[in-house]
């Protein structure tokens, strides 16, 4: 059984050991990556097994990521070594991007310059890292093509950084709460990782395929398999709640010193080359009994790979607390299956024009149940997401936007029987005999009768454990972050925050809600680490410093 360091998280990261190596055999794997500076610091540090709880850490992790859904668990695939190069016989079809590729053939991708790799690429992110990545792994998918990835990976293991991954519930994340009776938006290629084809994955465990979309649950399964057969499981720790991340360390020159949250008196930091404690963080992991075991952690650098679906978006209106007022689709489809809303003559409504709305639809349309559909926008609005989906590839979306354009509501007829739309309205207020009020645009009232109300107008992450609730971090820092209209602001080629050295985010958070594109976050944070890493020249012997701060 492999055994893990509970105090620092390094032990059996290079390779996995058995029960009978010795404590002095794993510090030796340690010294490869930190020098022999440790010396008397990590000798003493106790081992557990692998299973151990996470406990108050007197060592510094080099990174912190909080969050184990696919951004996380990419960036710890590549944390722990993987590296990817051009493969033999690749020839990429973009002729530019290829010719670049091929000055470089020896070096992995993260060794190159991505900047000059990226240039002139365009594709669906506003990051073009992400967008270079997902032509090097699907080329051309854009415009139909099916291409092979031109890359093929390789264990480094001299490349390990070492890390961490928390996250609340099993790896995959959000993915693992996901309504499970709708397909994936993309197709189940787009949404692996690298290193393991999803078509290899599921012929694997000797099922088949219907289509190209695929369950949520079978995403999810994939993820947590893939932590697995990757050999990266040591790295990530479950049940894990954070409170609070601070700030510890600021340079001289930063004018904003009220920023330390942490007593620094207490604490004993080195302006060293090594290792600086930047980060506190601090949390809770719950264990099997229900009860909760605080944990302290130390980094110097911090990856946020939470996701956007944390905390489910507001109307702010009256009545909106109403318990017949649902705010994402789990919630509503657990009322449908427990019967809750059987044999209700009164509709449901639904407010939204995004696709967790239609699956809201399609979900109340399948079980018989009345919906009127409430949304801002008029139905010829070329943003509607509806527009960007091929109508072969997503007959039920386009159904539904279909019922949308042709079904709206008329003041001379009634509610129809099973779905009408109400374009260019927004709800005004929900009441306590479970009617709501909706207005038109040009200022018209409307009452109905409800048997329950959805509002699926987006979502915001939970960063109640940052300075602002991590506001500060977005393009408009008086706002909340948003996956689209405010997103972490950050170096497009190394995804650090711009207002926070030291401090990197990925994923929804950075506006890349699809894991096709969140891959490249990976990407930009491995490359900015691993230069960071060379300058400071981990890996050799070094007459100054005394070890890790």
């Amino acid at each position: 059984m492999p055994v893990w360091c509970c105090r620092c998280s390094l032990a059996g990261h290079f390779r996995n050991y058995s029960d009978t190596e010795t404590e002095g055999e794993i510090f030796n794997s340690l010294v490869q990556y930190f020098g022999d500076n440790l010396g008397r610091k990590v000798k003493a540090m106790p081992l557990v097994e692998e299973t151990s709880l996470l406990e108050d850490s007197s060592v510094t992790f080099p990174v912190v990521i909080i969050g184990n859904g696919p951004s996380g668990i990419c960036l710890s695939y590549m944390l722990s070594g993987y590296r990817p190069y051009l493969s033999s016989e690749a020839i990429h079809p973009n002729t530019i991007l290829n010719s670049k590729l091929e000055e470089a053939r020896h070096l992995s991708i993260v060794d190159q310059d991505l900047e000059y790799l990226s240039e002139g690429l365009e594709g669906r992110s506003s990051n073009p890292v992400a967008v270079l990545f997902d032509t090097l792994l699907h080329p051309d998918a854009d415009f139909g093509y099916d291409y092979p990835s031109v890359l093929h990976w390789k264990l480094e293991q001299h490349h390990y950084i070492p890390h961490v991954v928390l996250g609340k519930g099993p790896p995959g994340g959000a993915w693992h709460n996901m309504e499970g009776s709708m397909l994936t938006i993309s197709f189940g290629s787009w949404m692996e990782l690298p290193g393991l084809k999803f078509k290899d994955w599921v012929s694997s465990k000797r099922r088949k395929l219907k289509g190209d979309r695929v369950m949520p649950e079978e995403i999810a399964r994939y993820y947590k398999h893939y932590v697995k057969v990757m050999g990266l499981q040591k790295n990530f720790r479950e049940n894990t709640y954070i409170t609070s991340v601070s700030r510890l360390y600021r340079d001289q020159d930063d004018d904003d010193s009220q920023d330390r949250d942490i007593s620094t008196k207490h604490l004993q930091i080195e302006k060293s080359n090594f290792i600086k404690r930047n980060w506190e963080i601090r949390g809770y992991q719950r264990i099997a009994d229900g009860s909760h075991v605080p944990f302290c952690l130390f980094a110097e650098n911090v990856a946020l790979a939470t996701g956007t679906l944390d905390s489910p978006a507001h109307l702010e209106i009256e009545g909106e607390d109403f318990p017949f007022v649902f705010h994402s689709m789990p919630e509503f489809g657990a009322a449908i299956n427990k019967g809750k809303l059987r044999g209700k003559v009164d509709p449901v409504l639904i407010v939204g024009s995004g696709l967790t709305a239609a699956d809201a639809i399609l979900c109340a349309y399948n079980s018989n149940i009345p919906v009127i559909h409430v949304f801002r926008r008029r139905v010829t609005d070329p943003s509607l997401i509806f527009k960007q989906l091929p109508k072969k590839l997503y007959p039920e979306y386009h159904k539904v936007y279909h019922m949308m354009c042709t079904q709206s509501y008329s003041v001379d007829s009634n509610l129809l029987s099973d779905y009408t739309s109400f374009p260019e309205h927004h709800v005004l207020s929900f009441k306590s005999d479970m009617k709501c009020v909706l207005q038109s645009v040009s200022g018209l009232k409307k009452i109905f009768k409800l048997s329950a109300a959805v509002v699926l107008i987006g979502s915001h992450p939970n960063l109640s454990f940052l300075k602002d609730q991590g506001c500060y971090l977005g393009h408009k820092s008086s706002q909340p972050i948003t996956c689209k209209g405010n997103p972490v602001e950050i170096d497009t080629y190394t995804y650090e925050c711009i207002k926070e050295a030291n401090l990197f985010a990925l994923g929804p958070l950075v506006g890349d809600n699809f894991v096709r594109f969140l891959k490249g976050g990976a990407l930009g944070v491995t490359r900015c680490l691993a230069t960071r890493q060379k300058k400071k020249h981990l890996f050799v012997e070094r007459g100054g410093g005394d070890g890790i701060a």
